[in-house]
């Protein structure tokens, strides 16, 4: 996605993989830098399967049963029970083993090693409260399906009160905006210099995701149904506004499958989506534009 903004001052970095922008009318102060960097990295220590200091590689890998509950772990594991529901089970949390058979694992061998599985009931394997988050066996939790729109919040809310004025964060394609209305491209996934339309937003979220964003081998992406392990086939690309970006990037992910139109109009969220043979649907409550 690309945002049309006014100018401002734009700081510019890699997070969790990817890059990241942070649009202020001034330019951020050293400690205010510090202040998001440090939200950045604890987040990442804490929920990243790609890091084997991290608190779910140490479940993952049985070096613990239980371990202190991430700040995140209610909001984003209560969110995924909601999720789940709405899609009968195609958006799960133990999905990681399922990538890492077909190769994106922890060292992006990009090959798979093993056939397709489902990934496990995840709510008779992830228990949390009074502080805890457990495992009942070892199992790898990635949060890839709503936990970088969380991460855009949680930066947000760290900027609002050490900024004057209007705010973006952009977690490459998961935007957050407060202040001024932004309009925002829908990129083609298919061609990343055409955009399928553009809507306006303002103090609220957008989040895509597309197949065509991590890709390898023959046919394999990062979209998988939780159910059969397999990559999704039906749609392309995905875009969803709602009033967090936690929410606009589960519905996002949501949209892959059916029932996540029904979870979206349950939330009041406006969505656009594009099948993988060009044809593309919006949600009756849209405001923006389609070409």
């Amino acid at each position: 996605m690309t945002a049309a903004t006014a100018t401002g001052s734009v700081w510019t970095f890699d997070a969790i993989g990817t890059e990241w922008g942070i649009e202020t009318p001034h330019p951020l102060s050293s400690a205010t830098r510090a202040a998001v960097s440090a939200v950045v990295d604890r987040f990442d220590r804490q929920w990243s399967r790609f890091r084997t200091d991290s608190l779910v590689s140490a479940l993952a890998e049985g070096r613990a049963t239980s371990v202190e509950a991430p700040e995140d772990a209610d909001a984003m594991l209560a969110l995924y029970d909601e999720v789940d529901a709405a899609t009968g089970g195609a958006v799960n949390p133990l999905v990681g083993d399922a990538l890492a058979r077909l190769g994106y694992d922890a060292r992006f061998t990009l090959a798979p090693w093993g056939d397709p599985e489902p990934a496990p009931h995840w709510r008779d394997v992830v228990a949390w409260g009074s502080g805890i988050l457990s495992l009942s066996r070892p199992a790898t939790i990635d949060v890839g399906a709503l936990g970088k729109g969380r991460l855009v919040d949680r930066v947000l809310q760290t900027l609002l009160p050490r900024v004057d004025g209007d705010v973006i964060v952009d977690g490459s394609g998961d935007i957050a905006v407060r202040g001024a209305p932004v309009r925002i491209g829908l990129e083609h996934p298919y061609d990343p210099t055409r955009a399928i339309g553009v809507v306006e937003v303002r103090d609220a979220a957008l989040c895509a995701s597309a197949i065509t964003r991590r890709t390898w081998g023959t046919g394999l992406h990062h979209v998988l149904d939780a159910r059969t392990g397999m990559p999704v086939r039906a749609y392309a690309a995905t875009w969803a506004i709602a009033d967090t970006a936690m929410r606009a990037d589960a519905l996002a992910t949501a949209l892959f499958f059916d029932g996540g139109p029904e979870l979206a109009a349950a939330w009041g969220a406006p969505w656009v989506r594009m099948r993988t043979d060009g044809a593309v649907e919006w949600s009756p409550g849209f405001e923006g534009e389609i070409f």
